[in-house]
């Protein structure tokens, strides 16, 4: 037995991740304590580069908080928010015999029998594993991807610290009350260790967009799966970011693949893909979209959806009380006018590109940011009009329409995506969505 996989060495486990992460939180909000309460000036960019230098070891979801916080606005301090962003795990991968030996765990003493080839090297890293090429011994090519141990420690370790920082921030900054973006979070990344329920995600994936023919999801091999083990069919593909140069006519191909891969889900069934990283797709040589990773997915309420669109409509028309609607629909209560106001400054930057009827790119970058400009301003008026409360389904969405526009930028596409919205949410009704999410979810068991 490991020693990680070992009682004792559990305890030191997490003894461990907690003293790291405390120390280094700790340090953070001495800090800003100090610059409150005491009047200290502290360097923050200098700041944040140390908290990510002393962070940047651990494996497990820190990357994903950091990357989840970054498109809130002005969730945490942007030079702390940017850091976090821009982690990187830099610990070493699971060496072969600590991989044969979680293999041996999840499939049993003959696990090797079910290979003739098995990379002892990991082909890529993920925040709360990493993925080993193979080959079945019915010559399918697969893709293993095993946890990493006590990731439910390490989880629990980087939420708590995540929420003393929240508290402390809130506690001289209130634009934003952040108890339902603590909330959202946990339950995400604790989804996210359930394998068992990944591959259901991604066979559910795989049925919805089963008539996209430009967009491609793993074939998972069940039977070669556990709750910490899942395999899949091997996807080959280019980095996305490899087309950057590419002739227009691929790069807006790519844009819309990549746009109905995320959308087609979302408007026809209620339900997005959590995690627009981009490491989680790549392009194929017709550029079609091989799309992977389905530990984060996200079940919106039909109604919630509709607000979506009501919201883009009532800035089409500039309907301020079915924007107000759309506001409450998504969990905005007992708002005021400049509340509203501030609101609808963020999603006029949002649905900015949806509403202008010509070919564009979709928007820049700003300080490597995609939209950290418009986030400060927001951030500055909630502070001026006592503070919004985030609802909990706003994260995912607002995480996904910047994660998927900073990729659009990165393409430099070339699209009418008014037209492209409107042809997806052509023919929209609420209680439709809602039958259809509703069948989809009972056959895939994710009720």
């Amino acid at each position: 037995m490991s020693d990680t996989q070992h009682p004792k060495g559990k305890i030191t486990h997490r003894v461990k991740r907690y003293g790291q992460v405390s120390a280094t939180m700790a340090g953070m909000a001495a800090k800003l304590a100090g610059e409150k309460f005491l009047g200290l000036k502290i360097e923050r960019e200098a700041h944040a580069a140390q908290m990510m230098q002393a962070l940047g070891g651990l494996k497990g979801p820190l990357m994903k908080i950091g990357q989840i916080l970054a498109t809130i606005p002005e969730a945490l301090p942007s030079e702390y928010a940017q850091a976090l962003q821009n982690l990187q795990s830099n610990a070493p991968p699971m060496g072969w015999s600590f991989v044969k030996r979680r293999m041996r765990t999840e499939l049993g003493p003959q696990w090797e029998e079910n290979f003739t080839e098995f990379s002892h090297e990991a082909a890529a890293a993920a925040s709360l594993g990493q993925v080993h090429r193979a080959r079945l011994t019915d010559g399918r090519e697969v893709a293993c991807k095993l946890q990493y141990p006590d990731m439910d420690s390490a989880i629990a370790a980087d939420l708590a610290q995540l929420k003393f920082i929240f508290s402390l921030y809130e506690s001289y900054d209130q634009a934003l009350q952040t108890h339902n973006i603590h909330d959202e979070m946990r339950d995400r990344l604790y989804e996210e260790l359930d394998y068992k329920r990944e591959a259901r995600h991604a066979d559910l994936y795989r049925h919805i967009l089963s008539q996209e023919s430009q967009v491609h999801v793993p074939e998972v091999v069940h039977e070669l799966s556990t709750a910490r083990l899942i395999t899949q069919s091997w996807m080959e593909g280019e980095k996305i970011l490899n087309f950057k140069t590419a002739e227009v006519e691929v790069r807006n191909q790519i844009a819309m693949n990549m746009f109905r891969a995320w959308y087609v889900p979302l408007y026809y069934y209620g339900i997005i893909h959590g995690d627009p990283h981009l490491g989680n797709y790549s392009v194929r040589p017709d550029y079609s979209l091989n799309l992977m990773d389905f530990g984060c997915i996200r079940v919106f309420r039909a109604e919630f959806v509709g607000g979506v669109i009501d919201l883009y409509r009532a800035l089409l028309t500039d309907n301020q009380s079915l924007a107000v609607h759309a506001f409450e629909t998504w969990g905005f209560h007992d708002l005021s006018h400049e509340q509203i106001d501030t609101l609808l400054l963020w999603a006029r930057f949002l649905y900015e590109p949806l509403l202008d009827d010509r070919a564009r790119v979709i928007g820049r970058t700003e300080n490597g940011m995609y939209g950290r400009e418009t986030a400060m301003k927001v951030h500055q008026r909630l502070r001026e009009v006592g503070g919004v409360a985030v609802p909990r389904e706003f994260v995912f969405m607002d995480r996904a329409a910047l994660g998927l526009g900073s990729v659009f930028i990165h393409l430099q596409a070339h699209i009418n995506w008014h037209r492209l919205f409107e042809e997806m949410i052509e023919g929209f009704d609420v209680e439709t969505l809602r039958a259809r999410q509703a069948n989809v979810l009972r056959q895939f068991d994710l009720f």
